[in-house]
């Protein structure tokens, strides 16, 4: 029981196909308390029932920061502490450069981007206060390597400032010992991509792979507990790919 006792907010968790419920249900199994925020009330609520009663579903807008505080209340109140946040929420478009308009960038980067910071704020006071917390942040092999597989432009714009936040986040947090760290996930088949690749596009893809498949939700939600527990006490400020060797640098 590697969580034991622990208390996870973990966005984007409503998802059954999704990178979030994958992480929710591996939490779940190490005896964390998990709290599964998603835009939608009944998917949220539905998604935590899943897990069990002592779990619980929040309705929130990560980019909205009203939205947020008020969800924080409801995690406090109930459990009183938090102990792990897992930025997870994000959204991507196919689209090419010159086809983003300012409404596909403020709303790809407000997901991935603004979301993580609002609810990185969010709990930073409670675990401060603990003196300790593990946030975890969910960014890309895109940011990384400019795209090229799924999402715009935008998408890795948003993903590679994710990872900017976080290593300034790792430094000046760290004195509280709380640990910030970012999951560079490869492409995963989840239902963001069900359905958008045809038999020869993946074929391609896991042509580069050397692990020779695409991702599974599992292989994510492995890595977050991994940075979550403390296996990884003396980490802070770190990215680690979870790809199939399809960046290796």
């Amino acid at each position: 029981m590697l969580l034991k006792d622990k208390v996870a907010i973990i966005t984007g968790a409503a998802s059954p196909r999704g990178l979030g419920f994958a992480t929710a249900k591996v939490f779940a199994g190490q005896g964390a308390k998990v709290v599964l925020i998603d835009l939608d009330d009944g998917a949220s609520k539905k998604a935590a029932t899943m897990l069990g009663e002592q779990h619980l579903g929040v309705a929130a807008n990560v980019a909205d920061e009203r939205q947020v505080s008020a969800a924080m209340e409801q995690v406090l109140a109930k459990y009183g502490r938090v102990d792990i946040l897992v930025n997870n929420a994000g959204i991507t478009q196919p689209i090419k450069l010159m086809e983003i308009k300012r409404e596909n960038y403020d709303a790809v980067l407000d997901v991935s981007l603004r979301g993580t910071l609002l609810m990185s704020q969010s709990v930073i006071p409670t675990m401060r206060a603990q003196k300790s917390g593990s946030i975890i942040c969910i960014s890309s092999v895109s940011a990384q390597r400019g795209g090229g597989i799924f999402g715009g432009p935008h998408y890795s714009a948003a993903k590679a400032g994710v990872l900017g936040l976080a290593k300034a986040m790792a430094r000046e947090l760290g004195p509280d010992n709380v640990r910030v760290n970012c999951i560079t996930p490869g492409l995963i088949q989840t239902d963001i991509t069900a359905g958008k690749l045809s038999d020869d596009m993946k074929a391609g893809i896991v042509a580069g792979i050397p692990l020779n498949r695409l991702g599974e939700a599992s292989d994510i939600a492995n890595a977050a507990l991994f940075l979550g527990s403390d296996l990884s006490a003396y980490s802070t400020g770190i990215t680690l790919d979870v790809n199939g060797g399809m960046l290796i640098h």
